[in-house]
C-alpha cells in the first residue's frame, strides 16, 4: 500500500511539474511573439506562437494572437483558421468574430483579384507574383465561394455587434454590413 501511494505521489508531482514547465514555455514563447510583433516581424511571431501552440493548445490568447500576426502579415488563410479555433476556446470574445470577418472579405477580395485561387480540390493557394492574372469572370465555384465568405463575414459582423453591445464602432459596422449586402445582391444578379 506504502509503494502504490509513493508511486502515485511521484506521478502527480511529475504531472504538476511538467504542467508548470510548459505553462512557463508557453508563456516565455507568447511574450517573445508579442515582441516579434512590437517590431513588425510577423515571421517570427508566428513561429513562437506556433510553437506554444505546439506546447498547449487550448490557450485562447496564443490562437487569436497569431491569427492577428497572420493578419497582419496578409496571410488571411491561415489567420481565418486561428480565428475560428479561438472563437472554439473562448466563444464570447467579440473582437475574434470581428477579426474574422476582416479576414473572410479579404479572402474574398484577393480571390476577384487573383492574388489566390480556388483549386479543383476546393483549396485555396497562394499565387506566384508574376502568376497573377485578375481574371474577367470568376469561375463559378469561386464566385459561389466568394459569395460564401461574405455572408460568413455578414453573420460574424453580427455576432461582433451582439457580443459586444456597447461597441463605440456599432454604427460603422452595420453600414459595413449594408455595403456587403449589396455587394451580395449586386454579384447575385449578375
Amino acid at each position: 500500500m506504502k509503494k502504490a501511494l509513493l508511486l502515485v505521489s511521484i506521478l502527480s508531482i511529475s504531472v504538476i511539474t511538467t504542467a508548470c514547465i510548459n505553462s512557463f514555455a508557453v508563456q516565455e514563447l507568447n511574450n517573445k511573439a508579442m515582441a516579434y510583433m512590437e517590431q513588425e516581424n510577423y515571421p517570427e511571431a508566428i513561429e513562437r506562437l506556433k510553437s506554444s501552440i505546439d506546447l498547449d493548445d487550448s490557450i485562447f490568447e496564443s490562437h487569436y494572437n497569431l491569427a492577428v500576426a497572420y493578419t497582419k502579415s496578409e496571410d488571411y488563410v491561415n489567420a481565418l483558421h486561428s480565428y475560428q479555433k479561438a472563437i472554439t476556446l473562448k466563444p464570447d470574445f467579440a473582437d475574434s468574430y470581428y477579426s474574422l470577418a476582416v479576414a473572410e472579405e479579404n479572402i474574398a477580395s484577393d480571390l476577384t483579384s487573383g492574388l489566390i485561387i480556388l483549386d479543383d480540390n476546393g483549396n485555396l493557394q497562394k499565387v506566384a507574383p508574376e502568376e497573377i492574372e485578375r481574371p474577367e469572370k470568376l469561375p463559378d465555384s469561386t464566385s459561389a465561394y466568394v459569395d460564401e465568405l461574405l455572408k460568413d463575414a455578414i453573420k460574424n459582423y453580427n455576432e461582433y455587434l451582439a457580443k459586444a453591445e456597447q461597441a463605440p464602432d456599432s454604427d460603422d459596422v452595420q453600414n459595413h454590413i449594408k455595403d456587403i449586402e449589396l455587394k451580395l445582391n449586386t454579384s447575385l444578379k449578375e
